[in-house]
């Protein structure tokens, strides 16, 4: 019997050359409280937007970040409207 992990799992996209984690987990959006469960590429796509969030307030804009955000916004939307809207 697979998982909801293993049945759930989007495809990496082939822009996407960060690390992919072995293991999904819970992320807590930190204005709002809500919480989302995230698959293992889900949460790797998801901490790469907040790293290149980071990088593009400091350094500018990113285009591999907004490729995220479509990513996530496709694959997820109720995540994203959760945690990145």
């Amino acid at each position: 019997m697979k998982t909801k992990e293993q049945t759930m799992k989007p495809e990496i996209p082939k822009w996407f050359d960060g690390m992919i984690y072995s293991k999904g987990g819970t992320v807590r959006n930190p204005y709002s409280g809500e919480t989302c469960e995230l698959n293992a590429v889900e949460l790797s796509i998801y901490d790469f937007i907040l790293g290149a969030q980071m990088y593009e307030q400091m350094l500018g804009s990113s285009v591999q970040f907004r490729k995220a955000l479509d990513w996530f916004r496709k694959n997820n939307p109720e995540a994203y409207m959760i945690l990145l809207d």
